[in-house]
């Protein structure tokens, strides 16, 4: 996340602010034939199992593993040639906070283990003993190194993506999850208003794998909006969360001579930045890796594009690609630090921050933030900034209002437009995807739909696994009612 304001304008909602280009879409005409027609065919089936996962991004991989290892056969579908979705393909290699503002790690379970499995060279973050520390020279020094905010130092790690992408393999192989790459999940299974798989497109044509229960962990929500399910776009076009970027990284840098500059001298770095503005039309800030030695630009954040439209995707695809090279040239004449800098890798996955949200039995919202335990909760959040509370995230908002058989953890999950703003993150798709999972589990074994599985049973199931409950959460057997 980045900087953070209230907006009194906007009734006080909590919006992000940072550095937005926004451009002209490009419209293709359309042609004259505007549709063709296909011919019916039968599916051949791939393969049947108890649970199936479609996308193996952080929601995905977290959803795979626990359903795996509660006992259900668990096949996960992934259109790349890796796990991780935009942790690692899309380069969000900072992790964001896992802390509450005193310290206290509050997202555990699948993420704690995640990162405890990464060897020590590919994380970079502050030590245990910092967390929650105040301290002003400690936060001024980890502020520059993206794990501290409001003055409070929190676990915020920064990781090799490809170290990342192996754990995340070897934890599935080793709960025996099957996965399948390079098989994009194209449609959902459908049968008597229930999902009950999924087809997907590979190299050797459609093919189909049925499950009782589906996990959709697209991000999109491209499995229950093609299901019927609703759904809801609105977001806040002031904030990043509806930008589109491609990510890249930089090799070749002095990432502490870099900090130093920017440290010592605000007003060159200032001129920097506003020289870069005006002729690039965006400068992005340079972020900490890893390594001292390559530098993470998370933008520019494009407006005005959708993370659903292809027309719209290969623009910013070309945008961000020219702008990495202006960005390369700019700092290699200007920033200390960056003489020597070359282009490492662009993300080979698209930055796609927000299109769809589920509607479900239940969501986060912006009045939640006041403390209060969902009488449903599968998880904790932190929140925004040390003026509220932690987050109680309900098991309602991964269960869609009506359709069954499915459920829709992760960037996507049902929840209001500012919620979205944390929920989205990284640490929250690792949450939500482990209790997924879980109850995906729970609901094959039971031969029941996922909204039927006692929420009493879904937590017994992670705390087993580690995951972090609020002392206040109960018993509860069943979903609220919708």
């Amino acid at each position: 996340m980045t900087e953070s304001d209230l907006d009194p304008s906007a009734g006080g909602r909590l919006f992000f602010r940072s550095g937005i280009l926004r451009a002209e879409r490009r419209r293709r005409t359309a042609p004259r034939e505007a549709a063709v027609t296909e011919a019916g065919r039968e599916v051949p089936v791939h393969a049947e199992c108890d649970v199936l996962v479609v996308g193996g991004g952080p929601a995905g991989v977290s959803a795979a593993c626990a359903a795996a290892r509660m006992g259900a056969r668990t096949t996960l579908l992934e259109r790349h040639n890796h796990l991780g979705g935009l942790s690692t393909g899309g380069l969000v290699i900072w992790i964001d906070r896992m802390t509450d503002w005193e310290g206290r790690r509050v997202i555990r379970g699948f993420a704690e283990e995640f990162l405890d499995r990464l060897p020590a060279g590919a994380v970079a973050g502050p030590p245990r003993a910092d967390w929650g520390s105040r301290d002003p020279a400690l936060a001024a020094h980890w502020a520059q190194r993206t794990a501290a905010f409001h003055g409070v130092v929190t676990w915020s790690p920064t990781c090799d993506p490809e170290a990342m992408k192996t754990a995340a393999q070897e934890m599935l192989l080793g709960a025996g999850v099957d996965l399948l790459f390079h098989a994009w999940g194209a449609a959902p299974v459908v049968r008597d208003g229930a999902v009950r798989g999924a087809v997907f497109e590979g190299k050797g044509g459609r093919r189909a794998v049925l499950a009782p229960v589906v996990v959709d962990a697209t991000g999109d929500g491209d499995l229950f909006h093609r299901a019927g399910a609703a759904g809801s776009e609105d977001v806040d076009e002031r904030d990043i969360h509806h930008c589109v970027n491609t990510a890249w990284l930089f090799g070749g840098v002095d990432m502490p001579a870099h900090l130093r500059w920017r440290s010592e001298q605000p007003g060159e770095f200032s001129e920097f930045l506003r020289t870069g503005r005006e002729r690039l039309g965006l400068l992005d800030k340079a972020f900490v890796s890893w390594r001292d030695d390559v530098a993470l630009f998370m933008g520019p954040r494009l407006a005005g594009f959708s993370g659903l439209d292809t027309d719209d995707q290969t623009e910013v695809e070309i945008r961000s690609r020219r702008l990495m090279a202006g960005h390369l040239e700019h700092y290699r004449a200007h920033a200390p630090g960056f003489a020597g800098a070359w282009p490492m890798l662009m993300a080979p996955q698209l930055g796609v921050r927000h299109s769809r949200r589920l509607r479900g039995v239940g969501r986060v919202a912006r009045e939640d933030w006041d403390g209060r335990t969902a009488p449903d909760e599968i998880g904790v959040s932190p929140s925004l900034s040390p003026r509220f509370a932690n987050v109680s995230v309900p098991y309602g908002a991964l269960v869609p209002e009506k359709l069954d058989g499915l459920l829709g953890p992760g960037r996507h999950l049902s929840c209001d437009a500012t919620s979205h703003s944390f929920m989205r993150e990284i640490p929250q798709c690792w949450m939500t995807g482990q209790a997924a999972g879980v109850a995906a589990a729970l609901a094959a074994a039971r031969g029941v739909e996922p909204r039927a599985v006692p929420v009493a049973e879904i937590r017994r199931a992670l705390r087993r696994q580690g995951a972090h409950l609020g002392a206040a959460a109960g018993p509860a057997e069943a979903l609220p009612a919708a």
